[in-house]
């Protein structure tokens, strides 16, 4: 088993051979090899001026040839924004040198490589290259540049970069020794490779960091799974809950409007029957006043309309009593009054 070169430790031990590291800048960021003169290793922690600041911790920075500052990282797993956790660290990394009352000149060119081993765009290509440009491509400044070199991508050519790639990617001896290339650079990882994984102590820190993934990525699986399982008997309970609550309160707007309904049916209905009712009584009413008008009797107005004779005395008494008259309209009034009772 070789350690995996998409290990922090392998990729930190790697750039410390200065044979690999200027291979590897030479391909990505293709500047001839004998260009680069010289390269120096720096401290990791990007200073803060301010508690309250973040604090950056970068993988691998260095200074090349007195002009350019560059920073190589690694990343495996997923990182939501890092397009602007990229920048931040970018843009940290270049004011770092302005010190208070410092002059521009000197800030430098700062380069940003970074390994994804995860797909950041959809685009075909593996090496991708950022600059500052307008929409017609005519160049800003060179102050700021980001290479991407994402390893779940095919390489499908020879250029330095795929060739890097391909090493990336190695799970085992053999596909290490697969690697057909005249590169300098990538012949001397695959020795520096393979010496890190015969160290007995190294090979014990990567075999404890894998045992810590692995037990991470258990215990993430367990969490997930509870707070799912979780998840659900609260889902249950609450749906429950806001059945029954939503049941109710359906049954109780629905009794309503079923209510509402019900009575304005109810409403005109008797509506309906009082009016006829009323409409008989003024009809029987309009009749009684004209017999009585001729002198006639209540009993014998009865007999020739053939009604109750109980109901004509009683339209004839509110007759007299309240319309001697015999206006119809006011003893129906009265008829339908309380007054009729005292009659």
């Amino acid at each position: 088993m070789i350690i995996s070169p998409k290990s922090d430790l392998a990729m930190k031990e790697l750039f410390r051979n200065k044979k690999v590291l200027r291979y590897f800048l030479s391909d990505i960021m293709e500047i001839p090899y004998e260009e680069i003169h010289s390269i120096h290793l720096k401290d990791t922690f990007l200073r803060r001026w301010k508690r309250w600041q973040k604090l950056g911790i970068l993988d691998v920075v260095l200074e090349l040839n007195h002009d350019t500052k560059v920073n190589i990282e690694l990343q495996v797993k997923f990182f939501d924004r890092w397009d602007k956790r990229q920048i931040f660290y970018l843009a940290k990394l270049y004011c770092e040198d302005l010190m208070s009352g410092g002059e521009y000149e000197s800030l430098k060119r700062c380069v940003g490589i970074s390994i994804l081993d995860f797909d950041l765009s959809d685009r075909p290509g593996c090496h991708s290259v950022y600059t500052l440009r307008d929409r017609d491509g005519n160049e800003f400044s060179d102050v700021l540049e980001i290479h991407v070199l994402e390893l779940k991508k095919m390489a499908s050519g020879d250029t330095g970069a795929e060739e890097w790639i391909r090493f990336f990617n190695a799970k085992t001896e053999e596909d290490l020794d697969m690697i057909k290339t005249n590169n300098p650079g990538i012949l001397e990882a695959i020795g520096e490779l393979k010496r890190l994984s015969l160290r007995n102590p190294v090979r014990l820190w990567y075999e404890a960091h894998l045992k810590r993934v692995r037990d991470d990525r258990a215990w993430r699986k367990y969490i997930w799974r509870t707070a799912r399982e979780e998840g659900l008997a609260e889902g249950k309970a609450e749906g429950k809950a806001e059945g029954k609550a939503e049941g109710r309160a359906e049954g109780h707007a629905q009794g309503k409007a079923e209510g509402r309904a019900e009575g304005r049916a109810e409403g005109k209905a008797e509506g309906h029957a009082e009016g006829k009712i009323q409409g008989e009584e003024y009809k029987l009413t309009e009749l009684v006043c004209k017999k009585l008008r001729k002198g006639k009797s209540a009993d014998i107005i009865a007999e020739e309309l053939e009604e109750e004779l109980n109901r004509v005395r009683h339209i004839c008494q509110v007759a007299k009593a309240f319309a001697p008259e015999y206006d119809p309209d006011r003893i129906v009034e009265k008829l339908f009054s309380s007054d009729c009772h005292k009659v």
